[in-house]
């Protein structure tokens, strides 16, 4: 065997009780696990004592935003420090591919908050297929620093066949969005994504996005939508996608699922009960979550989604007329827009986490309504101010969540783990850097919300058993030794409010295919990662 790890604690991805072993890789996969007693020791031409430690399979990340990350940065650390070995790409309904000359700019621009302008990536690729070959010819060919598996952005689906209009697709439009989704299915997604708040994707009613999962479905995948509202209509929202997904006969995973804003304060039993329900008649359903009460997104998609219509350059004209920037406000300010998900904006919970603009650095750290009160004027002034100087690219956090709720969904059977971590900004939200290191410190070891076993299965084997994959999820023989050694005493989120990109403590070894990306602490220079393709029913 080319390594075996010596007196390691298997927690080996089921949820039941962790057992010590040596666990033998060979090829990149995971070719004998001995038990302690179980007759003679395995050797190998390298062994690695992992007395002390917890021997995993590794982090999956249901929810990235590494789009363009994995493309421009070799090193990677946000993620592979913290064990994660797979990313989700092309969430919330807005990503790269598939795309035309025109839609690439669109989108470029929409969600520089999210990935940067992208001024740095060489866009040489306009399909799905065509994303995945990149990542996996990235750097010279070497790859990417982890493995990522694709969504189909719904949303950028839908600018390319419909374009910003706020109407309902014609038959030759939906036609052509049937086509885009068959053929990123067949290229390799494993599903589709929505951003039932961002523009344009929102502007599609549930027949449009009804026919659209009858095509995911009949190629294996599964539908990830951000629904309508996490606020004031949340469980109509949930119900809306539960229902609809049911109608397609399309499995269903909801994005971030959480219950924010102050209008859902102690209402995660409610979901819940919905979401037991529909799994008690059928229904296939699984969600992630990140272990924080803040949220993160851009400024501008808190917009009402009249705003929004026609593009960028349609907002900007809009928030430059006093009289439409007025209306805007009243929706902000009074009705509750729904891009604020239902409820009146409170500028005091918006923190700006990042400028594109180097000049508006001064706001970053600070909320809406503190900058306004420095400067002597209405959070609407400067929050204006700001989306028209940054040209949309302004990202914040949003200060509406609760903790109860955050950990009585984090406890359910179909929970998974994922980071919605943006790695834009002077001041990203510390989920980016510390999700999974944070789960099993703070809520698995100091709290005790999830035991040690049932946490590491949250993060492995169920977000494996969604994407379909055969072979990973699990510490067991003939699996790729995607593998994560962490000490369960230390191991905690390095990152904070105040220092978000701080890495984790206590994970001293992550290796991807059997070689090592993190060894003794520090990042190597594999690059391992590869595009995870889905094949149908199964995906290797």
């Amino acid at each position: 065997m080319d390594l075996v790890i010596r007196d390691a604690r298997v927690v080996d991805g089921t949820g039941g009780p962790s057992y010590r072993a040596d666990v033998g890789i060979t090829d990149g996969r995971i070719t004998e696990i001995r038990r302690e007693g179980d007759g003679p020791r395995p050797s190998a031409a390298r062994t690695l004592d992992a007395d002390g430690l917890a021997l995993s399979p590794g982090f999956v990340d249901m929810h990235a935003h590494s789009d363009l990350a994995l493309l421009r940065d070799p090193d990677h650390s946000a993620k592979a420090a913290q064990g994660v070995t797979l990313e989700v790409l092309g969430q919330d309904g807005l990503s790269y591919a598939p795309a035309d000359d025109r839609t690439l700019a669109e989108v470029r621009r929409t969600i520089a908050g999210w990935n940067g302008d992208g001024g740095d990536i060489d866009f040489d690729w306009r399909t799905v297929g065509g994303y995945l070959d990149r990542l996996d010819r990235n750097f010279g060919g070497q790859g990417i620093a982890v493995n990522a598996a694709y969504l189909i952005p719904q949303g950028t689906v839908r600018m390319l066949a419909v374009g910003w209009d706020d109407r309902p697709a014609t038959g030759a439009e939906l036609d052509r969005m049937r086509g885009l989704v068959a053929q990123g299915m067949a290229e390799g997604a494993v599903g589709m994504s929505s951003g039932l708040t961002y523009t344009p994707g929102m502007y599609a009613d549930d027949a449009e996005l009804t026919e659209l999962c009858r095509v995911v479905a009949a190629h294996g995948g599964y539908y990830c939508p951000h629904h309508r509202s996490y606020g004031a209509g949340a469980l109509a929202a949930y119900e809306e996608m539960v229902r609809l997904t049911r109608r397609a006969g399309c499995a269903l995973h909801l994005a971030h699922a959480t219950m924010n804003f102050g209008v859902n304060e102690g209402k995660a039993p409610e979901l819940l009960t919905l979401l037991d329900e529909a799994l008690a008649a059928g229904a296939d359903i699984s969600l992630d979550t990140y272990p924080y009460t803040p949220g993160c997104t851009t400024l501008v998609a808190v917009l009402p989604s009249w705003a929004g219509e026609g593009g960028p350059e349609s907002v900007l004209a809009r928030l430059a007329d006093e009289v439409t920037a007025e209306r805007i406000r009243h929706h902000l300010e009074v009705v509750g827009s729904d891009g604020c998900h239902g409820v009146p904006i409170e500028w005091d919970t918006i923190e700006i986490s990042g400028a594109g603009s180097p000049e508006l650095a001064g706001y970053v750290g600070r909320t809406v309504a503190e900058s306004a009160r420095l400067r002597g004027e209405e959070p609407w002034t400067t929050a204006r101010r700001l989306l028209v100087e940054d040209r949309l690219g302004t990202t914040i956090l949003q200060h509406v969540g609760h903790e109860e709720n955050v950990r009585q969904i984090m406890r359910h059977r179909v929970h998974t783990g994922g980071s919605d971590g943006i790695l834009q900004g002077d001041k990203p939200h510390p989920r980016a850097y510390g999700t999974f290191p944070h789960y099993l410190g703070h809520y698995a070891r100091e709290l005790g919300i999830l035991s040690l076993e049932e946490c590491v299965a949250h993060l492995t084997s169920r977000p494996a058993a969604r994407l379909r994959l055969a072979d990973r999820g699990y510490v067991r023989e003939g699996y790729r030794a995607d593998l994560v050694l962490f000490d369960p005493d230390t191991v905690a989120a390095g990152s904070t409010f105040d220092e978000p990109r701080t890495l984790p403590v206590g994970i001293p070894h992550v290796l991807i295919d059997g070689r090592f990306v993190v060894q003794d602490g520090r990042r190597t220079s594999e690059l391992a990662g590869r595009a995870v393709r889905g094949t149908g029913p199964t995906a290797v």
